[in-house]
């Protein structure tokens, strides 16, 4: 809890339909030189409750499919509309470079858009009741009704789409919802609630909390009007959230230790630009940065040779700067866990290529090779700006080392041969696996999840909208 500084304005939210302040505030610090932004009010469980009740009480009324598009389609006019401004916040508040955050600004606009089509097509199905001697002289439907009030929780790295990958699909649903952004990273998510409500969404059926994470989560688990849980973050968040949470849906996309296989037969440079770019990009700080490269023996010294010529040329700086292509790490826990874990695989006999070593808050784009696998670099998920590459011999062998991990999220592989690619994604256990294209990879319409540690959910308004309304079962009598 602090008190706000002089010049640092106060961002006010929205919780039950009521404007809010706060008494005691946090302040939100740029991670690339630690100044201070804005400062958000510190809610608790009082607040946290009274959005659960406005937003129970507001979805008595439902608004039409309609309206709940056009209230989708305004918002996401109005973010295309400021992209510029939005990119510099995502850009300040979190460290993205710059040309990174306007992608974000650009796919945020096209979820929302996504999303306003599921709220004019969302529809059930006819059942044929009279298949059965019992069903005769009746008809039969189904019709998709909102689960409920949603509780939609969200990370650092994307506070802008990631929040509307769940907000977006829950107006489409015709649920009420409240929205716990990350501590450090609440600003854009306050801003994608404001523009909503301006576009039309009634207030009360869309609340923002931002406080101790224990506090509100608390509420949101034990409230029976709460009917589902969305969270993105850590597995072990995750999954203990979901164990808490037993008798409501509780959906789930979390981390990955994210492999690429480079094949002998692979365009060694494509692949080299590829895993530099996605294990570096926003400081590698994303579940599908390309962390572990498998690389074929006969091709390994020609594809680290390229790799770390490809590294060498991102730029590392200001994430304001228009060619900025590596920013800060978040904070400096991350800072601190990510460099004890190239310490740690480096004295276990890791060869550090290039890189390792910290500019401020940066962690200069790191390659390790030949790392071992029982380090924490290589086995979790590392979330920093660090690549390791290990050797194969045969795809059964790569197959198998990508597979050795828990999680199972996305992975990717490099090759020229149409039976290796097929193969390859039959047996790799991942939610999506690309071929000859980072598993970085994602539109905001695809199916988007993972599998073991990585998740129970399959992102993308089509797929989360469902998730959001249940299906009911309607038969007339004729």
């Amino acid at each position: 809890m602090a008190q706000v500084e002089s010049t640092v304005p106060v961002q006010a939210l929205t919780v039950g339909g009521e404007t809010l302040t706060g008494d005691e505030t946090r302040v939100v610090r740029a991670p690339w030189d630690g100044a201070a932004i804005a400062a958000v009010p510190l809610v608790g469980a009082t607040e946290t409750r009274r959005a659960v009740a406005a937003a129970a009480q507001a979805m008595r009324e439902p608004l039409p499919a309609h309206e709940r598009a056009e209230i989708l389609d305004r918002a996401a006019a109005t973010i295309s509309e400021r992209r510029e401004e939005l990119a510099r916040l995502l850009s300040r508040e979190i460290g993205k470079p710059l040309k990174q955050a306007l992608v974000e600004v650009d796919r945020c606009v096209q979820t929302l858009t996504f999303s306003a089509i599921e709220a004019r097509t969302l529809a059930g199905r006819g059942i044929p009741v009279d298949a059965h001697p019992a069903g005769t002289g009746r008809r039969g439907y189904t019709i998709r009704v909102p689960i409920g009030v949603v509780a939609a929780i969200t990370p650092f790295n994307f506070p802008l789409n990631l929040a509307a990958h769940k907000v977006g699909p829950a107006v489409a649903a015709g649920c009420g919802t409240v929205l716990k952004p990350a501590a450090v990273a609440p600003l854009a998510a306050i801003e994608l609630v404001r523009i909503l409500h301006e576009a039309g969404l009634p207030p009360e059926l869309l609340s923002v909390v931002t406080g101790p994470a224990s506090e509100i989560g608390d509420v949101l688990v034990a409230d029976e009007r709460v009917r589902m849980i969305t969270f993105t973050g850590s597995a072990e968040v995750g999954w203990e959230l979901a164990g808490r949470a037993a008798k409501k849906h509780v959906s789930l996309e979390l981390g990955n230790s994210t492999p690429l296989i480079v094949c002998a037969d692979a365009d060694v440079d494509a692949a080299a630009e590829a895993a530099a770019i996605s294990g570096n990009g926003f400081a590698g700080q994303s579940c599908i940065s390309v962390q572990r490269v498998l690389v074929d023996g006969s091709v390994h010294d020609d594809f680290a040779e390229r790799l770390v010529a490809a590294v060498g040329r991102l730029k590392v700086g200001n994430p304001a700067g228009e060619d900025t292509d590596v920013g800060p790490l978040i904070d400096e826990d991350a800072r601190t866990r990510v460099g004890e874990w190239v310490d740690e695989a480096t004295d276990k006999g890791a060869e550090r290529l290039v890189g390792g070593t910290f500019d401020g808050g940066h962690l200069r784009p790191t390659v390790l090779d030949r790392v071992p696998t029982d380090v924490r670099a290589w086995e979790r998920e590392i979330f920093g700006p660090v690549l390791g590459l290990r050797t194969f011999e045969s795809l059964d062998e790569a197959i198998g080392l990508a597979n050795n991990t828990d999680y199972g999220l996305q992975a990717g592989i490099f090759t020229r041969d149409l039976a290796t690619a097929i193969a390859a994604s039959e047996r790799l256990e991942f939610g999506g696996v690309t071929i000859n294209e980072a598993p970085t990879f994602r539109v905001d319409q695809m199916p988007y999840g993972g599998t073991k540690e990585s998740g129970n959910t399959r992102e993308g308004p089509h797929y989360t909208v469902r998730d959001m309304t249940e299906e009911r079962m309607v038969v007339i009598k004729l």
